[in-house]
C-alpha cells in the first residue's frame, strides 16, 4: 500500500502537467546565475586579444556579400548586436570570443602578409610574391573569397593569383577557390595549387562518402537553421559562422609528401612541416623565414579544437596532435616573430608565440593523459567527462578554452580512440533502439503524464541535463506529445544559453528550434558538382556503393561497365544481391573473360551532373550524350537499388 506522502508527491507532480513552458528566448533564473558566475570566475575584461584582433586593420567591406545568383553569402551587419554587454542568454565567455571573431576586414600581419577575417568561418591569408598573390585557404564559398581578394587589390594594388595553398582537407579551406582563380587559369598553368599529402583522398572521405549525414549534423553544429542574435547564433567559437553558397574544388597540382619540404613559390620560401593526423588527416603548417612568420593552419587556434567533431569525422589522435605541436615549437618557435592561422587573429612576439604553442600542446596532452589516468582507475566515459576539469592555464589563456571543442566531449573522443564506443557498462553493450527503449522508460516511470511532470520538475529546479534526458525519452516514445516537445525545447534552450562552447550552444538551440516548428531547409553539403568534378572516379563509385540498398535489389546479379569518354577511364561494377563492388578496368568476371551485361558510355562531367540531379539519364540518352550497349535493364536494376540520401533526417524526434 502506497504511503500518504508518496500519493501526495505523485499528485504534486501530476499537477504540473498542463503548465505552459516559459517564454522562448528568456534565460531562467538558474541560467542567469550560472552565466553571472562565469563572468566572476574568468578575467573577461582582459583586452590583449582585442588589441591583437584589431591590429593592422587596413580596410573593411561594406554591405552584404552576394553570390552570383543574387542570394546573400554573408550579411556583414549580422553580428553588430555583439557591440554591447553580454546578455543573460549567452555565456559571457562565449560572448567575448564571439566579439573577437566578428571583427572583420583586411589586416596587415606584417608588410607582405595580409589576412581577410570575419567574412566566413575561416580566415584567408594573402602573401605578396614577386609577381602575384599566394592565397592560403580561400574560405568555404567563392563570394567572400572573391570579395576579400577584391578588397586587397583595391587597397594594396592589383595582383594576379599565382598560387593557392590548401592547408588541409576541410571544405572551409578550399571551397571558395573559384572565387580567387578559375579552372581555365589552372588548365593554362597560370596558378599552382599546393596541398598536403593525402589531400584528395581525405577530401573524398569527408565530402562524399559520409557527406549526407555530416551535412545534417553540421546544421546542428553550426546552427544553420537558427537566426543570428543574442537568443540564437552568436558565433561558433572557431569563427562567426559558415558563409552560404556553392562549394567548389580545384585539384592540387602538387601534393606534398609526409617528409618536411622546402619550396620557393613566386620568390617566397616556405618551410613545410607535415601535420597530418592532427586536426585533419591531411594537413601541413609552414614557416616563412624571410618574415619570421609561422602559419599553423588549424593545428593551433585560439580555442580548444575538436578531437572528435560533432558533425562526425574520424576520431583524432590527441597524443600525436600534442607531439606535432611540440615539433612545431622546437623547430620554429625560436625564430617566429608572429604566429597566424586559418582561424582567428595572429599572435605577435617570440615569447608570446612560444607560450601559446606550449599551452596548445599541453591542452591536448592534458586531455589525453587525464582521460587515460581515470580510465585506468575504472572510470567510464561519462564519468571521465564529468571529472576531467581543465588545466590551470585555461583560466587565463582564452585560447585554450572550450569554445569549439570542450574538455568534456574531447575526453570522450580520447576514450573512444582507445576503447571504442562501449563504455564498459554491460547494459550498454547491446541496448535497445532509442525509440523502443524510450517507450519502456516512460512506461516504467508511470506513463506520459508522470514523465512530463518529472521533466517539468527538473526544469523548475534548474536540473536541465536530467530534464533533457527525461523529456527526450518522452518525445522519442510519444513524438506527437506537443507539451513534451515544448518543454524539451525550453530545456535545451537553457542548456544552450549556459554553454561556453559555440557548437554546444548551436546544437541545443537547433534542437529547440526543430521541436517548436517545422524544419527549415538549410542544407550543408560538400557533394555538389564543383566538388564531384575533382573526386577520383573510383572514389566516386565507392561513395555510390554506400547508397546501395540490398532490399531494393530486384534484378539478377551482373557485371556492369561504365566508360567515361572524356577522361578515358573505365569502371566495372560487380553488382551482387547485397553488395555493389566497383573496380578500375573493363568488365571481366574474376579473370574468366565474361563481359559486361551492360555498358554505359558517358562523359564524366555529365555523370557528375547526373549524380547531382541536374540532368536525368533519359535526356542524356535522347541527346546522344550517353549510350547503352547490352541489357539496359541491368543498369536500371543498379540505379533503382540506390537510396537517395535524406539531407533533413530527423534528430530530435524518432
Amino acid at each position: 500500500m502506497r504511503s500518504i506522502s508518496a500519493l501526495l508527491g505523485a499528485c504534486a507532480l501530476l499537477s504540473l502537467v498542463g503548465n505552459a513552458p516559459p517564454p522562448q528566448g528568456v534565460a531562467s533564473e538558474q541560467t542567469a546565475s550560472h552565466n553571472s558566475s562565469v563572468a566572476q570566475r574568468l578575467p573577461l575584461t582582459s583586452d590583449e586579444d582585442f588589441k591583437n584582433a584589431r591590429r593592422g586593420l587596413l580596410a573593411q567591406l561594406e554591405g552584404d556579400i552576394l553570390n552570383d545568383d543574387g542570394t546573400t553569402a554573408w550579411a556583414i551587419p549580422d553580428f553588430d548586436f555583439l557591440n554591447s554587454e553580454s546578455p543573460s542568454t549567452v555565456n559571457p565567455s562565449l560572448w567575448r570570443q564571439s566579439q573577437l571573431t566578428a571583427i572583420h576586414g583586411l589586416f596587415e600581419v606584417v608588410p607582405g602578409i595580409y589576412q581577410i577575417r570575419g567574412y566566413d568561418l575561416s580566415v584567408m591569408t594573402l602573401i605578396a610574391g614577386e609577381s602575384g598573390w599566394i592565397v592560403i585557404d580561400p574560405l568555404l564559398t567563392p563570394a567572400p573569397a572573391k570579395a576579400g581578394l577584391a578588397l586587397a587589390n583595391a587597397t594594396l594594388g592589383e595582383r594576379p593569383v599565382v598560387a593557392v595553398l590548401y592547408t588541409h582537407s576541410h571544405a572551409d579551406h578550399f571551397g571558395g577557390v573559384l572565387g580567387v582563380t578559375s579552372r581555365e587559369a589552372l588548365a593554362a598553368g597560370e596558378v599552382e595549387i599546393i596541398a598536403p599529402a593525402g589531400f584528395t583522398a581525405e577530401t573524398v572521405g569527408e565530402s562524399v562518402l559520409a557527406g549526407a549525414a555530416m551535412g545534417r549534423r553540421a546544421q546542428y553544429q553550426f546552427g544553420a537553421n537558427i537566426p543570428v542574435g543574442a537568443q540564437g547564433v552568436v558565433g561558433v567559437g572557431l569563427g562567426p559562422k559558415l558563409s552560404t553558397g556553392p562549394i567548389g574544388l580545384l585539384p592540387p597540382t602538387r601534393e606534398l609528401g609526409t617528409q618536411n619540404e622546402r619550396l620557393e613559390l613566386d620568390g617566397v620560401v616556405f618551410e613545410f612541416l607535415d601535420a597530418g593526423g592532427t586536426e585533419a588527416p591531411s594537413e601541413f603548417v609552414f614557416y616563412l623565414p624571410q618574415y619570421g612568420a609561422l602559419h599553423v593552419a588549424e593545428v593551433a587556434t585560439r580555442n580548444f579544437h575538436n578531437i572528435l567533431t560533432p558533425r562526425g569525422a574520424l576520431v583524432r589522435d590527441s597524443l600525436k596532435w600534442s607531439r606535432t605541436l611540440d615539433d612545431i615549437l622546437m623547430q620554429f618557435g625560436t625564430g617566429s616573430k608572429v604566429m597566424l592561422a586559418s582561424h582567428h587573429w595572429p599572435i605577435w612576439g617570440s615569447e608570446q608565440v612560444r607560450e601559446a604553442l606550449r599551452n596548445q600542446r599541453d591542452m591536448y596532452r592534458f586531455t589525453h593523459d587525464q582521460t587515460l589516468r581515470l580510465a585506468n582507475q575504472g572510470a567510464t566515459m561519462d564519468e571521465i567527462a564529468d571529472a576531467i576539469g581543465e588545466p590551470d592555464f585555461a583560466r587565463n589563456d582564452f585560447g585554450t578554452r572550450g569554445y569549439y571543442g570542450t574538455y568534456e566531449h574531447n575526453s570522450r573522443a580520447v576514450y573512444q580512440r582507445y576503447f571504442g564506443w562501449w563504455n564498459a557498462v554491460p547494459a550498454d553493450y547491446n541496448p535497445l533502439p532509442k525509440a523502443e527503449e524510450a517507450s519502456k522508460w516512460v512506461e516504467a516511470i508511470g506513463g506520459s503524464d508522470a514523465a512530463l511532470a518529472k521533466g517539468q520538475e527538473a526544469f523548475e529546479a534548474g536540473d536541465y541535463r536530467w530534464g533533457a534526458r527525461l523529456l527526450q525519452n518522452l518525445v522519442f516514445a510519444d513524438p506527437e506529445n506537443e507539451a513534451a516537445r515544448l518543454w524539451l525545447a525550453a530545456t535545451y534552450e537553457q542548456l544552450g544559453f549556459q554553454s561556453e562552447g559555440g557548437t554546444w550552444r548551436n546544437i541545443y538551440l537547433s534542437a529547440a528550434d526543430e521541436l517548436r516548428k517545422p524544419r527549415a531547409n538549410a542544407d550543408i553539403t560538400t557533394a555538389g558538382v564543383g566538388v564531384l568534378a575533382s573526386v577520383p572516379t573510383i572514389d566516386l563509385f565507392d561513395a555510390l556503393a554506400t547508397r546501395f540498398n540490398p532490399a531494393k535489389m530486384r534484378g539478377e546479379p551482373a557485371l556492369l561497365q561504365f566508360s567515361f569518354s572524356d577522361t578515358q577511364e573505365t569502371i566495372t561494377v560487380d553488382m551482387r544481391r547485397s553488395v555493389m563492388y566497383p573496380r578500375k578496368g573493363e568488365a571481366l568476371d574474376e579473370g574468366q573473360g565474361q563481359g559486361a551485361a551492360a555498358v554505359l558510355t558517358i562523359a564524366r562531367s555529365d555523370f557528375n551532373r547526373l549524380l547531382a540531379q541536374e540532368v536525368d539519364v533519359q535526356s542524356l540518352l535522347a541527346s546522344g550524350a550517353a549510350t547503352i550497349e547490352g541489357n539496359p535493364m541491368a543498369l536500371l536494376t543498379l540505379f533503382q537499388a540506390f537510396d537517395r540520401p535524406d539531407p533533413q533526417f530527423d534528430i530530435v524526434i524518432p
